[in-house]
This record gives C-alpha cells, sequence and structure tokens, in this order.
C-alpha cells in the first residue's frame, strides 16, 4: 500500500514529475511487487502442514523475484547517478538527467534483470537433484536450489559469482563513488541547512541501498558453511520484505 501510493501521488503531482520521482515510482512497483511474490506464499507455507510450495509455484517464485531483485540492483545505481547529478552538477542537472536518459537507464535496468533470471534460474533448475525435493530455505532462490544437486556444481557456482560481478558488486561499487563524490561536495556547502537539505535527500537512498546490496552480496558471492546456512535464510527476508517496507518510509 505505502509503495502504491508513491507511485499514485507522484504520477498525480505534476510538481513531482522530476526524474527523482521517476525512478521512485519504478523501484516503488518493483518493490511492491516483489513482496507480492513472495510474502504471501511464504505466510502460506509457514502456517500450512506441510510447509511446502509446489514445483510449478517455486519455479514461477524463482524467475519473478530474481527479475525483481536484479532489476532493483541496477536501478538503485542509476538513482545514485541521479542524486550525484543534482548534488555536484545542479547548474547541469536537466540538461544531464533528460527524459531519454532516464528511460534508458530504466531499460537497461529491466534488460540486465531480466537476463540475469533466465541465466541463473535456467541453471539451478536444470542441475539433477537425484530425489532431492525439499529446499531447506524460506524461498525459492538459486543458491538454495544448487546445494540441492548432485553433481559437481563448481562451473554453476562459477557462473553466479560471474553474473553476482557484474549485477551486484558493479551498481554496488558506482553506488559508492557517486556518494563518495557527493559527500565531498556536500562538505563544501557553507550553509548548515543546505548541508543537512542534501544529506537528508540522499541519506535516506543509502541506507535502504546499503541494507539491500550488504545481505544480497552475502547470499549470492560469499562462501557458505553449513554454520552460516540458517543465518543466509534469514538474511534473505532483509532484501525481499524489509527493504519494501523501508523504501516509502524513505521518502519522508
Amino acid at each position: 500500500m505505502g509503495n502504491t501510493a508513491i507511485i499514485l501521488v507522484a504520477r498525480l503531482d505534476p510538481r513531482l514529475h522530476t526524474p527523482m520521482y521517476f525512478f521512485l515510482c519504478h523501484l516503488s512497483f518493483i518493490d511492491a511487487a516483489l513482496s507480492t511474490s513472495i510474502i504471501p506464499q511464504l505466510l502460506w507455507n509457514l502456517g500450512g502442514p506441510e510447509k511446502t510450495i509446489s514445483y510449478r509455484g517455486c519455479v514461477i517464485q524463482l524467475y519473478v523475484a530474481l527479475m525483481l531483485c536484479s532489476t532493483e540492483c541496477i536501478l538503485l545505481a542509476a538513482m545514485a547517478y541521479d542524486r550525484y547529478a543534482a548534488v555536484c552538477h545542479p547548474l547541469h542537472y536537466t540538461a544531464l538527467m533528460h527524459p531519454g536518459l532516464c528511460w534508458w537507464l530504466v531499460g537497461l535496468a529491466w534488460l540486465c534483470g531480466l537476463t540475469n533470471s533466465l541465466v541463473l534460474s535456467t541453471i539451478a533448475l536444470v542441475l539433477p537433484r537425484c530425489g532431492h525435493q525439499r529446499v531447506d530455505h524460506f524461498i525459492c532462490e538459486v543458491p538454495a536450489l544448487i546445494k540441492l544437486a548432485c553433481v559437481d556444481t563448481r562451473r554453476s557456482e562459477a557462473t553466479v559469482f560471474a553474473f553476482g560481478v557484474l549485477i551486484l558488486v558493479m551498481p554496488a561499487s558506482l553506488i559508492l563513488a557517486s556518494y563518495y563524490a557527493i559527500t565531498r561536495a556536500v562538505l563544501k556547502i557553507k550553509s548548515g541547512t543546505g548541508r543537512r537539505k542534501a544529506f537528508g535527500t540522499c541519506g535516506s537512498h543509502l541506507t535502504v541501498a546499503s541494507l539491500f546490496f550488504e545481505t544480497i552480496i552475502y547470499m549470492y558471492m560469499l562462501p557458505h558453511t553449513s554454520s552460516s546456512q540458517e543465518q543466509g535464510k534469514f538474511l534473505t527476508l532483509l532484501y525481499t520484505t524489509v527493504t519494501p517496507v523501508l523504501n516509502p518510509r524513505s521518502t519522508h
């Protein structure tokens, strides 16, 4: 409801027809869709006697959730660049963030998300499981499905790692570089009010991005041991359920 309200208000108020709210609308749509694709089935599983999901439901959830998460990674990087342009180049902001570039960045985000989902989900689903059907996880996720395989999965894990560098590490690095430049520019502002306004505008986005990337990088790129598996399951809930809730609050 919170993310839907953001979309409606941003569309109805002409004053909010800016690049920042354009990206925010897409982020709100992704977060609302991600929650819808995961939380209802999760609650049903936790309350049901068998706590299982059908194979078809698992496949649909895997493709949809992974596409949305991957798209959000690229979109958060685009939003960081938008904040960089607004703070560091305010006089050229309109020329830099023109509508054509905004649509191109959003299209790139969705294309990367779709490609990443098709490749990684297919890799996880075609691996032979030799009768192992129960996933020790809250949701259907690529690392959890790869663990069920009864063959050598080093090539599959290497592919997941390579896509993780492209979809996770590179956008996270761009976000850090953008906010490093923003911090340097803000510190040069002599007005205390101007500093608070700049940090207030960027701080909420940085908080959401940090929580999202830290948890998802832990899940997809760091080696997992048996002792970290239980922790990983709960960390999954952070970027699939907590982050979508924080997005409406961050707009305040």
